[in-house]
């Protein structure tokens, strides 16, 4: 299940062997690199019956509910939908989710439980059954742990959980999962310690990739140079690849430049309203390949060299593109590319904005303001 992580795995078993560990911690890196995946080991760690210092035993009726995610002594809470829900109306969808993917992000989980377009919060209720549960008496395990995936749901409703977290029962243990502190309400920060970990590299994310998805290492490769250092990331490039709407990104992407280039406003104004129609995955992993594709040119421009990541028509169109394209251009099309992911994430009208996208790619190519 976990992808590398390995050094800050053993450094919480260790403390956990050793009944040193803190009672409540926030694990923290970016989305995608395994925080929940480091959080679930570290549960299992916690109720195996038979651990070793550097690791579970893998046999005992502890390791194996656990690996179900159904042992009755690890609880869960994360994002929901609606200001009276808790997380116990969707633990059957979580078990499951996670078991396919702990690399997941809040978006992508949002949309299972029906919540698209929706804000997602952990609300007042899941607080109190939070309580309500970690005060009760253990029942298989003396260790009680709560797993809460992204903290900064919680908003003020975290001043509820204060007093549990600084005074909590016995051999009770909090494991958040978080990925921005800014967000997360500073009175819960002091009362937590802070555990971080980093974003996976291309090489591990390829290793995974061929491992648990048989296929060429060739492939993986390609995958992981588009991944950011998230394999959740790269499990959605390879969704996308193995479907027909992800087969041609390249050749759309400097279909789509080439447009712009010319200023052809109908023929922008048709690709904007195809483009439109895509879901919102399509549109944002086409996005973040064109952020690829410039960071590529960028390499390309300043060393001269071809040993750069990109298809030899990527490559060709990219040498014809260094002649109109200085270091200027590309800063402001990286940021128009970043700033449309965000609006896509936040269920802006696609034609709308990939229309004002290409009327503003149009303006950087030709120096216009």
């Amino acid at each position: 299940m976990l992808i590398a992580q390995i050094k800050v795995q053993q450094q919480l078993f260790k403390t956990a062997h050793s009944n040193r560990m803190a009672h409540a911690q926030i694990l923290l890196g970016p989305e995608g690199a395994g925080g929940l995946a480091l959080a679930l080991e570290t549960a299992r760690y916690l109720v195996c019956k038979d651990k070793q210092e550097d690791g579970v035993c893998g046999k005992c009726s502890s390791c194996l509910k656990a690996a179900k995610n159904i042992h009755p002594d690890i609880h869960f809470t994360f994002p929901t939908v609606g200001s009276k829900v808790t997380s116990e109306e969707y633990m059957k969808e979580w078990r499951t989710t996670i078991l396919e993917n702990p690399y997941i992000n809040a978006f992508q989980w949002l949309q299972k439980i029906g919540g698209e377009g929706k804000q997602g919060n952990i609300t007042k209720n899941e607080c109190n059954r939070i309580i309500s549960r970690l005060s009760l008496k253990s029942f298989e395990n003396p260790n009680k742990i709560l797993i809460l995936w992204r903290p900064e749901y919680l908003g003020q409703e975290g001043n509820r959980l204060l007093k549990l977290i600084e005074e909590p029962p016995e051999n009770t243990f909090f494991l958040l999962v978080a990925h921005n502190t800014e967000d997360i309400l500073n009175t819960i920060l002091s009362r937590c310690q802070l555990i971080k970990y980093n974003a996976l590299s291309d090489s591990q994310i390829a290793e995974a990739l061929v491992q648990r998805k048989e296929i060429s290492n060739e492939e993986a490769q390609s995958i992981a140079q588009l991944a950011n250092g998230s394999f959740n990331e790269a499990l959605s490039i390879l969704a996308l690849s193995n479907d027909e709407s992800g087969t041609n990104r390249s050749t759309m992407f400097l279909d789509w430049l080439r447009k712009c280039y010319l200023g052809d406003g109908i023929a922008m104004a048709k690709w904007a309203e195809t483009f439109a129609k895509e879901g919102r995955e399509p549109q944002k992993f086409f996005l973040r390949y064109g952020l690829h594709f410039l960071r590529e040119f960028l390499f390309l421009k300043t060393t001269n060299t071809e040993k750069v990541r990109l298809l030899p028509t990527e490559l060709e169109t990219a040498r014809k593109m260094m002649k109109v394209l200085d270091f200027e251009k590309v800063e402001k099309i990286a940021q128009l590319f970043s700033d449309c992911i965000f609006h896509v994430e936040r269920n802006a009208n696609p034609k709308i904005l990939f229309l004002d996208a290409s009327i503003q790619l149009n303006k950087i190519f030709k120096n216009r303001k």
